[in-house]
């Protein structure tokens, strides 16, 4: 490894044939380098970013392989991908930035700014149930094709008239993409503007993060292509393994289960690579960024980023990270944890330590803050395996960050 006075780490660090690794790391957050070289040696990634502040300051910035999953040009410094769920956190908090400025009562029916949403048994849907995964409308009787999914209209119109499949607010589970019609349109109806614009306005803007929802046009060359990865025969670091449960994959299995269908709601499955696709707002999936983007845009919620104001008061942190579900959920088929728009640590999403909260995109990527080491972590890539919450990629990195904070200089 070659680490200068300032932590670059060099194309010559030993990351292996076809796998250069480049960018900085701060002293004694060199194992988070090693677990991300390995990624690329042992985990078969193509191409990827890792980002980590603390208390504010970048200590990780990494990246490595290729732009595009199928292609070959080199990963630059500000590429950026679909992030997928990962998107579910930057939506959250234009929520509850509204609640913080007061133009939001998280207890207040969802019907107060949107009337037809009290249809087929919904009327007592509190805003929070939302973000909280309880609203209990994960499917859709009807999926939509990809070009009615990216009409916000049309999406709007079709959770406002979706029977729920629970009464709402009695139990949870993920609303993979409905998530995002239903913040989205109670944002737009809040606050005139789509949510989109508000990430952009009141998130993306004030914390300098790379991070879209909606990608402009005027940023589609840094984005780079997606698609799916198979892992090795035999990765190494096994115990990072994760085997389904029987019930799970039973459930993915099942074209009726409310796993498959939830996961259907778009159907057949939109091309993350067209750019319409990109440049339309999908607030559950279709977020873009770069992994310093993602990395500072948690930042931003728990502390202050060069020398700016903090986007979340520590009330506000707590809602995001007060446990609202816990428990089996009903889509995923495993125990998880919800705050508001957050998943926390636990089983289904280990992150960095209690009292952590984030999102994962299914496939890959990560995002995530720790209020009580200051940490902000951000994960790209552009290689999509058949993983929802914990991919080994993703969990090697934070192993290797918590053997950093562990050590005495940290």
């Amino acid at each position: 490894m070659t680490v200068d006075e300032v932590g670059h780490v060099g194309a010559d660090a030993g990351a292996g044939p076809g796998a250069a690794v480049n960018g900085t790391v701060a002293e004694g957050f060199e194992a988070v380098r090693e677990a991300f070289a390995r990624n690329f040696t042992a985990r078969g990634e193509r191409g990827a970013a890792v980002t980590v502040y603390r208390h504010g300051r970048r200590v990780v910035d990494l990246w490595g392989g290729t732009r595009d999953v199928d292609g070959t040009a080199p990963w630059e410094p500000g590429t950026a991908q679909v992030v997928r769920s990962a998107t579910k956190g930057v939506g959250a908090a234009v929520v509850l930035l509204l609640h913080q400025r007061g133009e939001l009562d998280l207890d207040a029916p969802v019907t107060e700014w949107w009337p037809r949403y009290g249809a087929a048994g919904k009327e007592h849907t509190l805003v929070r149930h939302l973000l909280a995964h309880r609203a209990g409308v994960p499917v859709l009787d009807r999926p939509l094709t990809p070009a009615e999914a990216m009409d916000p209209a049309v999406g709007a119109a079709a959770v406002a008239a979706q029977a729920p499949v629970w009464e709402p607010g009695t139990d949870h589970g993920y609303h993979a993409h409905t998530y995002g019609w239903l913040t989205g349109e109670l944002v737009r109806r809040v606050t005139g503007v789509s949510l989109g614009t508000c990430v952009a306005r009141d998130v993306a803007g004030p914390a300098d993060a790379r991070l879209w929802v909606g990608l402009p046009a005027a940023e589609a060359a840094r984005a780079g292509r997606v698609g799916p990865v198979e892992p090795p025969a035999d990765p190494a670091g096994g115990g990072l393994r994760m085997r389904p449960k029987r019930a799970v994959s039973a459930a993915y299995a099942d074209a009726g289960s409310l796993t498959r269908r939830a996961f259907g709601a778009i159907t057949p499955a939109a091309d993350e690579n067209d750019p319409a696709y990109r440049a339309a707002e999908l607030p559950a999936a279709n977020g873009i960024a770069t992994a310093d983007g993602l990395a500072r845009f948690y930042a931003s919620l728990i502390g202050e980023l060069d020398g700016g104001r903090r986007l979340f008061t520590p009330h506000t942190v707590e809602l995001a990270r007060g446990e609202q579900s816990s428990g089996a959920d009903r889509v995923l088929m495993v125990h998880t944890l919800f705050g508001l728009g957050y998943m926390l640590h636990g089983p289904a999403s280990p992150l960095l330590a209690p009292g952590s909260f984030g999102h994962p995109g299914r496939g890959g990527s990560l995002g995530f803050a720790d209020p009580e080491s200051g940490i902000a972590f951000g994960y790209v890539t552009n290689g999509f395996r058949k993983t929802v919450t914990a991919d080994p990629r993703a969990q090697s990195l934070i192993r290797a960050l918590r053997t950093a904070l562990a050590t005495p200089a940290n």
